[in-house]
């Protein structure tokens, strides 16, 4: 059973992971009509579930993967709120029976992924991360904000954008500096672990 959080919560949680990119709060309560109150922000940032920056006067969210990984358990497992009427109770009732086979099926993360192409997906957070193209990102920062991919996804992607020359993957020569996050977040090319990243524009 997920952790419990307020409707509120839940909805801009679930609506994030369905968008796949940062969205502003004025645009989550704008469009979406979910009004995310400070309490409810700061529960799921201290949790780790969602990242919270301050743009100049506006406040972004951005779901973490750890926040994909809470919404695909309240999706299988989470409790209905208790005001519902019947249509909705048997929609949710539903969805839970939906996700739960796509989950023994491995596809849950995938119904749910960006609209994005995973190549354009690294490349945004990317720029997001770095000072513009061509700039060295380390793959410990990448890796993390890339929508919950698959490692083995990921790195077949950034191995074929090598090989269309946008990307280069280089290792970090200050072996001192590399930290466990940075091992684990290397790819292994030629023998050798590479721990940055920098992609031109295409």
């Amino acid at each position: 059973m997920p952790e419990k959080y307020a409707p509120t919560a839940r909805a801009a949680l679930l609506q994030l992971m369905v968008e796949g990119r940062p969205v502003p709060n004025v645009e989550l309560t704008r469009e979406f009509k979910i009004e995310l109150g400070r309490d409810d922000r700061e529960a799921l940032n201290k949790a780790g579930l969602l990242e919270t920056t301050a743009e100049g006067r506006r406040l972004v969210h951005r779901i973490t993967a750890e926040g994909i990984a809470w919404c695909e358990a309240d999706l299988r497992d989470g409790e209905a709120p208790n005001r519902m009427g019947p249509l909705a109770r048997v929609h949710g009732v539903v969805i839970r029976i939906l996700a739960r086979v796509l989950w023994n099926q491995g596809t849950l993360a995938e119904a749910f992924r960006s609209r994005e192409e995973l190549e354009d997906v690294i490349r945004r957070v990317y720029l997001e991360l770095g000072d513009g193209y061509q700039d060295w990102v380390r793959l410990a920062k990448l890796r993390p904000r890339l929508d919950g991919a698959e490692r083995e996804e990921v790195d077949e992607t950034l191995l074929r954008m090598v090989k269309d020359g946008t990307t280069h993957l280089v290792p970090d020569s200050n072996r001192k500096v590399l930290t466990e996050e940075d091992h684990a977040a290397a790819i292994r090319i030629g023998g050798e672990d590479k721990h940055l990243v920098a992609i031109e524009e295409s």
